[in-house]
């Protein structure tokens, strides 16, 4: 169609031989006077007859994509009028191709024997039905499986699938006849939104929803289905159409939000938006919404204001995207599966929250599996909420609607709660109960007759019950000791006594004795006070459990920590043994004994005994070098130790006792009255600060305080008449010793399979890991 642009001088006459009716009368043409005939015979370009100049110009336009059919099918799906759509179906070369979710990978070792058992079959014309039937049945079970326990971030990604049916898909389906209209009447047309008018089973509605692209040509030229405020306005104008004309309104909602641009911004987004809701609920007829993928916060709620909000199973409503929500919330975009559990929204949990009022099922594997019998459930959905809308009046439906809305998220103060609305309520938060006495002594006791159990029948049993345990009685000692605190009435000091601390350790500077003392003092408080808290009896007999089950922990790990030594020994053994040059001294050695003619049970001589004994003394000193390498030393090797430590006359023992009890105290008198424990506490302190990697100078530092730690200890030690009883006791030990190891035959040499059957590592080898940083008992002290 071209453009005609008219310029003519004035005319005072009429011409000559034209009748009035060949005149055109109205003057909206700015043409009077002018015969019809003379402008239909006025060629295009530029005349002068008679004063009359006329030029014209014609605009080159597009030809039309998808124009009228010269032989529209009646019968074609959707009526005559579909044929102006600008959907079609899409080529083969231009149809998306299968995409498989995280999740849903699980699945394709089974699609891919599926698919090698039916080439074979078709390959070798082998009858394979039987095994085809098993794997399409697993198959099956596995996606039942898969899709009913889906999480929160599953359905999100189902909803954003690129091959989920868009809104036309469904309209087409469901629809008899449907027409596009396009337009906002200010000279713009949106494609991320679509309207029309269409007919389900003879009832005329108006259609609107959100559009996005079936592959990525169709997403960039829909804009991802993210519509400006010119696609709003559209539906606005639609809105008011079907408003005037009776027609219901069914919207489809299907956007990640309104497209946040500048230029968006700059025309009204935020404007649009509001007088779209704001119109929505005046509008007098019955409006209902199905989101049929992810509706994104206000760009959804543009075209959602409805009577009726329902949802597909796997569809999600948000007011901000679970990556969104992560990054505002948790300062990280990889929190999405928690966002998205934590922002409820799914279906399921929409409905139980009153926002949707149907949730419409989708077939296993989501929409995209079966799109026709998808929209069939939406028809169905449409057809029962329509039904139910119809029925009421303006008024009524006007009220039906501002309820739906109101509703959502209100409670009222001072007013017990409708049973209904407190199904849906958060949940108060409930101050924690205590964990009753009996039932941790319940729990304890009856791992502990697990442990005897396990013990008996020689299966080991697993640590992570006893870990477990002790956890839980840790949490329970915390708390009752916090408690106790409270009771006493010295939570505020011990809160000011931490920050202080905590002061001091940022700045790296030891404790000055002023802290130091109000620590202790306060400790002094509350071990006087905390038999007069409540909880005393609840504490202590918690304590004594959690006491006793660490004790078993050490037992077990000291248990397995001999059981690799042992091993670790055993192996060296039988490396030293099996050795060439120890191989050859041993035969040697053996080749003698049996060449002296010494027949068995007779004595051997001395010479071989001597040797005997000196091969033996050679295989220890070997084995001691062995076993420094492995980081232990030998502080003796007695053999049958235990046997001989249980023969030990017992007034030795309890004077061996009593004298242990006389230089615990002594050690402990003497940190109190010296500066021993100042210097104590510093180590502590410098180990603390140093952590598992001290530096050299810490090193040193910790070296020099223990050194002085250890001098003060020797030096007074030796003061007392301490070392005087300790000499004599020892004396009189090693005596007793004597007298038993000459009643003891003597042990045979050791085998040469390097064998240790015979030695128990906590009997007959006291070996001791001498390293200052784990077994200083001045540190522990």
């Amino acid at each position: 169609m071209g453009e005609i642009g008219i310029g003519m001088a004035s005319i005072s006459h009429s011409p000559v031989g034209t009748s009035a009716s060949e005149f055109l009368q109205s003057s909206s043409n700015g043409v009077n006077g002018i015969p019809l005939r003379t402008l239909g015979r006025a060629r295009f370009g530029s005349t002068t007859r008679r004063g009359l100049a006329v030029a014209a110009k014609i605009r080159k336009v597009k030809k039309q994509d998808h124009p009228w059919p010269d032989d529209p099918d009646p019968n074609v799906k959707g009526g005559v009028l579909t044929h102006l759509s600008y959907f079609k179906p899409l080529p083969e070369d231009q149809k998306p191709k299968p995409v498989t979710l995280e999740f849903e990978k699980r699945l394709l070792s089974l699609e891919k024997k599926i698919t090698d058992v039916r080439n074979m079959a078709n390959k070798t014309g082998l009858d394979f039905s039987d095994q085809l039937f098993t794997l399409e049945s697993n198959y099956q079970q596995a996606l039942k499986d898969l899709y009913t326990h889906l999480t929160p971030i599953q359905r999100v990604s189902i909803a954003r699938h690129p091959n989920r049916p868009t809104f036309l898909d469904h309209v087409f389906s469901i629809t008899e006849k449907f027409v596009e209209l396009h337009g906002d009447r200010s000279g713009y047309n949106d494609p991320a939104i679509v309207t029309g008018i269409g007919t389900i089973d003879g009832r005329r509605y108006m259609f609107m929803g959100h559009q996005k692209g079936r592959n990525t040509k169709e997403n960039i030229s829909r804009n991802f289905g993210m519509p400006t405020p010119h696609g709003y306005r559209k539906a606005l104008r639609m809105m008011h159409y079907a408003d005037h004309h009776g027609f219901p309104i069914i919207t489809f909602i299907d956007t990640p939000g309104a497209y946040a641009d500048l230029k968006s911004e700059e025309l009204g987004q935020g404007e649009a938006i509001a007088h779209n809701l704001r119109t929505m609920f005046g509008l007098k007829v019955p409006i209902v919404s199905i989101v049929i993928g992810e509706g994104g916060s206000g760009g959804a709620l543009a075209i959602g204001c409805a009577n009726k909000l329902i949802m597909l199973e796997n569809a999600v409503f948000y007011v901000a995207s679970p990556e969104a929500a992560a990054s505002i919330l948790w300062k990280n975009s990889k929190a999405a599966p928690q966002a998205a559990e934590k922002l409820r929204i799914t279906a399921t949990e929409l409905l139980k929250l009153q926002i949707a009022d149907g949730v419409v099922p989708e077939p296993l594997g989501g929409a995209h599996a079966d799109p026709s019998w998808t929209s069939q459930q939406i028809k169905n959905a449409i057809n029962e909420s329509m039904d139910e809308l119809m029925k009421m009046d303006t008024e009524e439906l006007l009220k039906h609607r501002m309820n739906k809305f109101r509703k959502i998220g209100m409670f009222q103060e001072g007013l017990p709660v409708d049973s209904k609305k407190k199904v849906n309520m958060k949940m108060k938060e409930e101050p924690v109960v205590r964990t009753s006495s009996l039932n941790i002594e319940d729990e304890v006791k009856k791992l502990m007759q697990q442990r005897l159990d396990a013990k008996e029948s020689s299966v080991e049993l697993p640590e992570s019950a006893l870990n477990e345990m002790i956890e839980k009685l840790e949490r329970e000692v915390d708390r009752e000791y916090s408690e106790a605190v409270k009771a006493i009435g010295l939570k505020d000091r011990i809160v000011m006594l931490r920050e202080e601390f905590s002061k001091l350790k940022l700045q790296d500077q030891l404790m000055p004795p002023a802290l130091k003392d109000k620590i202790e003092k306060l400790k002094d408080e509350f071990a006087q006070g905390v038999s007069a808290a409540p909880n005393y009896e609840t504490l202590k007999s918690r304590l004594d459990m959690l006491m006793e089950l660490s004790k078993i922990k050490i037992d077990s790990a000291n248990k397995k920590k001999y059981a690799r030594l042992k091993q670790q020994v055993n192996k060296k053994f039988v490396e030293i043994m099996n050795r060439p040059d120890m191989k050859e001294k041993n035969k040697a050695l053996e080749d003698e004994i049996e060449n002296s003619g010494v027949s068995a049970g007779q004595d051997l001589g001395p010479e071989l005994k001597e040797k005997i004994v000196q091969r033996k003394k050679e295989i220890e000193l070997e084995m001691v070098d062995a076993i420094k390498a492995l980081g232990l030393d030998v502080a003796a090797v007695r053999p049958k130790a235990k046997e001989i430590s249980e023969q030990i006359p017992i007034d030795v023992k309890a004077k061996e006792k009593e004298l242990n009890e006389e230089i615990k105290g002594e050690i402990e008198n003497v940190i109190k009255s010296t500066d021993l424990k100042d210097k104590i506490d510093v180590l502590k302190l410098e180990v603390a600060k140093a952590g598992k990697t001290p530096n050299v100078a810490s090193k040193s530092r910790i070296a020099a305080l223990e050194q002085q730690i250890k001098g003060g200890l020797v030096e007074a030690m030796n003061s007392s008449n301490l070392k005087e009883k300790h000499e004599e006791l020892q004396e009189e030990i090693s005596k007793a010793i004597e007298s038993l190891e000459n009643q003891i035959p003597k042990e045979d040499p050791p085998k040469e399979d390097g064998s240790l059957e015979n030695q128990n590592p906590k009997e007959d080898e006291s070996l001791e890991n001498q390293n200052p940083k784990e077994d200083d008992s001045t540190r522990d002290e």
